[in-house]
């Protein structure tokens, strides 16, 4: 599921506004044919609608696909607009930001730290 995935696999935004209508099926073939990209990778590609207060991620899992599905019921998800052709590579940290309401470029997070030992 959406926690057990690595921190090394990677996310793709679907710039702009994507159809909340569209299922499984509907989004993976914009994964497919817009994107370029392939479907069935490890990897979790999300989707934002126009009013910006609902997000679905598509992830492929060894026997089939999940929908995660998050509706905000106060405020909007800072998405990217669709200034760039194709999707927008995030990291899962940058993720973690949009579905707490921060912008995923935002400045004010601490820096990562990556623990070698114990003091």
């Amino acid at each position: 599921m959406l926690n057990d995935a690595t921190s090394e696999q990677k996310v793709y935004l679907a710039g702009g506004v994507t159809d909340m209508r569209k299922s499984i099926d509907g989004l993976a073939v914009l994964v497919k044919e817009v994107f370029d990209l392939n479907p069935f990778s490890p990897c979790l590609f999300v989707f934002c609608n126009r009013q910006r207060d609902k997000l679905k991620i598509l992830q492929w899992d060894h026997a089939g696909f999940w929908l995660h599905y998050r509706r905000l019921e106060r405020g909007r998800f800072q998405w990217p607009d669709a200034s760039q052709e194709g999707p927008i590579c995030v990291s899962r940290r940058e993720l973690r930001w949009l579905l707490d309401g921060l912008s995923i470029t935002q400045r004010q997070a601490h820096p990562k730290v990556v623990a070698k030992t114990v003091i």
